[in-house]
């Protein structure tokens, strides 16, 4: 299947798109993007993510050159352009080329990047019998250093923290802030259920506010499950009924151990099996 790249306007084969190793994306990280999943020839919440990738570009002084209105057409006709019905879609924001100092003033044109392709996350027995997380001892970035509202293209606190997962053999790291509260995981929001009550880490936990973790409250409510959004720590992990990560990537997946410890019964819970069928039904719609 061919593979098609939308770079600032046009198409081109994957092989050739390329960046110039003086933009600032490349060179500090200095940009912003969203990914997005594409379920039946859709991108799901296309305008949910366009908000916070302007809202993450507007944080940090990046005037994207594209209205919402024209970027939204960009993105389906890339979807369209890549004949994808199931699949993921990467949308890329750098500040542009510019020289080797810092002063985003020497970069004129920021560049827009827009991928389609598959994926495929996390094995189908995780989804079935819950994953195994471990608490990284890399913290979240403090809000007024880098706000981790901003989906930024400088992910090395995230990537930190997925090396600690990774030498302790399992997918996925707990990260928290800078009280020592639960923030999030390295790549998915997460929640707990307590005492029948969905609970979840407020956005001023330190977190990125998911599409899909707005979307899961969305569903909880309509299912009649209530919903906290309140601070967490390790304790209530630790006495939780239930626990589940939901990203973009992710959708909706249970957790059944951290830091060696089993989470409930050990088996994904009643709640996390209704709203991953709940949110089965919603994208499939």
């Amino acid at each position: 299947m061919s593979r098609l790249v939308y770079v600032n306007g046009h198409f081109v084969e994957h092989e050739n798109a390329k960046v110039h190793v003086y933009d600032h994306g490349f060179l500090y990280g200095d940009g912003v993007f969203e990914g997005l999943r594409i379920y039946g020839g859709k991108v799901f919440k296309l305008h949910e993510h366009l908000v916070r990738l302007y809202e993450s570009a507007a944080h940090i002084c990046l005037q994207i050159p594209l209205t919402i209105e024209e970027m939204t057409k960009a993105v389906i006709d890339s979807v369209a352009a890549n004949k994808r019905e199931d699949g993921y879609i990467r949308l890329v924001i750098t500040r542009g080329v510019g020289n080797l100092g810092l002063d985003p003033r020497s970069c004129p044109t920021p560049q827009v990047i827009i991928i389609v392709d598959g994926i495929s996350l996390y094995p189908r027995e995780m989804y079935e019998n819950g994953m195994e997380i471990v608490t990284a001892s890399t913290i979240r970035n403090h809000p007024n250093a880098l706000n981790p509202r901003i989906k930024s293209l400088n992910y090395l606190n995230n990537i930190m923290g997925k090396l600690e997962a990774i030498r302790a053999g399992v997918p996925e790291a707990l990260m928290l802030n800078h009280f020592g509260e639960i923030a999030e995981c390295t790549a998915d929001n997460i929640f707990i259920v307590s005492k029948g009550i969905l609970r979840t880490p407020h956005k001023n936990a330190g977190i990125l506010e998911g599409v899909t973790r707005n979307t899961v409250l969305d569903l909880a409510r309509e299912n009649g499950v209530p919903v906290e959004e309140t601070t967490l720590t390790r304790h209530d992990l630790f006495t939780s009924e239930e626990c589940f990560l939901t990203g973009s990537g992710a959708e909706i997946i249970p957790v059944t151990k951290c830091d060696n410890r089993v989470i409930g019964s050990g088996k994904p819970g009643a709640i996390t099996l209704k709203l991953i069928a709940a949110f089965f039904m919603l994208v499939r719609s």
